[in-house]
């Protein structure tokens, strides 16, 4: 019989809750408040959805670096992490190998470990070379043909066409920066909020 009860409570709290929000709902129209603004969907042509999230990602990773504190750059969690900037730049390094393996235009720091430049250990040095690493995507991704997607390409002696390497070049900025959130957070810095469109 308890159980009944508890079972019944749940419903009836359920439907008290959608009760409320669909009276908010309406009351948000027929006042004529602001309503959350529905989502633009993707565009259909693979390339330029492909440009729309890598200009995303690179206007929220510039939110990150931005965030950052000048004396939190070098910041490590751990001795045995990368700091912030070696994130960071080993995210850059991974835009431009990524990019041009699945785009074949020439990786401008081809042979280069940017974490371990100093030049890049800084925040405004960090920050361009990040920021240039999200352009070459954006304007490699722009000059490629999208008939060309299917095609095979070599990334660390494994096959992959030329759009998985580019998902998984989008999938790997994603979890780096989403590694220094800690980092932000150590800092008393509030991360940036999420960009989902």
């Amino acid at each position: 019989m308890k159980d009944h009860i508890r079972v019944f409570r749940y419903l009836a709290s359920a439907l008290a809750i959608s009760a409320a929000l669909g009276l908010v709902c309406f009351a948000q129209q027929a006042t004529g408040a602001a309503v959350q603004p529905v989502a633009k969907a993707a565009p259909a042509d693979p390339i330029a959805r492909l440009v729309a999230d890598w200009t995303r990602a690179k206007d929220y990773t510039k939110e990150y670096l931005d965030a950052m504190p000048e004396d939190g750059v070098g910041l490590k969690p751990t001795p045995d992490i990368r700091s912030f900037a070696e994130q960071m730049l080993h995210l850059a390094n991974a835009n431009f190998l990524f990019v041009s393996t699945a785009t074949g235009v020439a990786n401008p720091q081809q042979g280069k470990s940017l974490e371990k430049m100093d030049e890049y250990k800084t925040k405004a040095g960090l920050t361009k070379i990040v920021m240039e690493s999200y352009d070459f995507a954006i304007n490699a991704i722009k000059g490629l043909d999208a008939k060309k997607m299917d095609e095979p390409v070599k990334f660390f002696n494994r096959d992959l066409t030329r759009a998985s390497a580019l998902d998984k070049g989008f999938e790997h900025q994603t979890h780096h920066r989403g590694q220094t959130t800690i980092y932000l957070r150590l800092k008393g810095v509030k991360p940036p909020m999420e960009k989902l469109f």
